[in-house]
């Protein structure tokens, strides 16, 4: 560090430091309550009057904050009233699967403007990057922005990006995602940041920002669909492990399964066996069961006296036997339940798995399902996307 930039790096508790911790709270609480008045963010942040409105001045020349009305009914004169501005910024999520790629699009406030979903079959694996790009693209123009509005995009998928290589790893039923330079590829062609995350550690997110897990900082949320994940929360903050396999429990040896020896030629392993949803649609066909997919025979077996409740608890049994071995490693406060199986089975499926963990495991956490409503990845992806766009765009008025 040259003296040059050490003089002008910002000391604690300097003027500029202070003004910066000053907005930023200001923000954050328009985003958490709405439009409020100079009055109501003094006594909210412990500013003085003249501070608040210097503040809110600040604000409003940056673009940052823009007026929506005043205050009526209340005694004394009207008081204008600030909002942060949604224009502020945008910022892309999307969820990747075998089938599609569903994008939202969201201002700097939060609110959705436009969704647009793709197929990705027929997809040729060298034209995935396009494609994807072409997706966004479509989906900024539904959402009445011009190109280039985006400040970062989030995109969520069956895998993990390995720190060291760059490659998405645990994911070789993805075809054409497996670049070395995914993320630059994907960056260049969306024309703004891209970030990759694992799909389970973003429905995750949104379960702790806005579902089943808010308010708790140790949870684990399994997601039960085609495939089996996991994503662990701890101390508040999403563990990934050493190469960003953490919550892989789709390949993870459980009784009752056989034990896989090359998982990488196979893409599956222990528990994937017995709670994926070949394994479950197998389960409510050995049951007299007839769908034409997991979650429909899940849904069947609600409605069936008799052998629907006894394919229920076979069912229960197993997702109780994986997360066993997660809760002796984790003894997490909560678990989740997320992904098209559990919602399926909704609370009649829960009990059962809560009921099955009590009689083999030691910890006993809460078992809970999934509250978020639509897509969970897609929600993650949208609240990670928000947080990495709000430190941008907020810290560089």
């Amino acid at each position: 560090m040259t003296d040059t930039t050490r003089s002008r790096a910002p000391l604690a508790g300097t003027p500029s430091l202070l003004r910066a911790i000053n907005d930023r709270a200001a923000l954050e609480l328009l985003l958490a309550n709405g439009p409020l008045s100079r009055t109501q963010i003094g006594t909210l942040t412990g500013l003085s009057k003249p501070t608040a409105s210097q503040l809110l001045a600040r604000l409003e020349t940056a673009g940052l904050v823009v007026p929506v009305g005043t205050t009526a009914g209340g005694p004394g004169p009207n008081a204008q009233l600030y909002q942060v501005n949604p224009a502020a910024g945008y910022v892309a999520g999307l969820d990747v699967t075998t089938t599609h790629v569903r994008v939202a699009v969201a201002d700097i406030t939060g609110d959705t403007l436009a969704e647009h979903q793709v197929t990705t079959k027929g997809w040729p694996a060298a034209e995935t990057v396009r494609r994807v790009a072409e997706a966004v693209a479509e989906t900024v123009r539904q959402a009445g922005l011009p190109e280039g509005s985006l400040h970062q995009a989030v995109l969520g998928i069956g895998g993990a990006l390995d720190p060291v290589t760059g490659r998405l790893r645990y994911a070789t039923h993805l075809p054409g995602w497996h670049s070395p330079r995914l993320v630059a590829e994907l960056t260049e062609a969306v024309g703004a940041p891209v970030t990759v995350e694992n799909d389970v550690n973003l429905a995750a997110i949104a379960e702790q920002a806005v579902g089943a897990a808010r308010g708790s900082e140790d949870f684990v949320l399994l997601w039960a669909e085609e495939g089996v994940g996991a994503a662990i929360v701890i101390a508040g903050r999403l563990h990934r492990g050493f190469t960003g396999g953490a919550g892989e429990v789709g390949y993870m040896p459980v009784p009752g399964a056989p034990v896989v020896h090359d998982v990488r030629r196979k893409n599956s392993g222990g528990f994937q066996e017995l709670a994926g949803a070949p394994a479950v649609l197998a389960l409510a066909r050995a049951h007299g069961l007839n769908a034409p997919d997991a979650e429909q025979a899940v849904a069947l077996a609600l409605e069936t006296p008799g052998a629907g409740e006894e394919f229920l608890a076979v069912l229960a049994e197993r997702i109780a036997v994986g997360l066993a071995a997660v809760v002796a490693v984790v003894d997490p406060e909560l678990l989740v339940l997320a992904g098209g199986v559990p919602t399926a089975g909704g609370e009649r499926l829960r009990e059962l798995v809560q009921d099955s963990l009590a009689r083999i495991a030691m910890p006993r956490p809460e078992v809970r399902s999934s509250t978020v409503p639509g897509s969970p990845v897609l929600h993650g992806a949208l609240q990670r996307a928000l947080a990495t766009a709000r430190d941008a765009v907020f810290t560089t008025h």
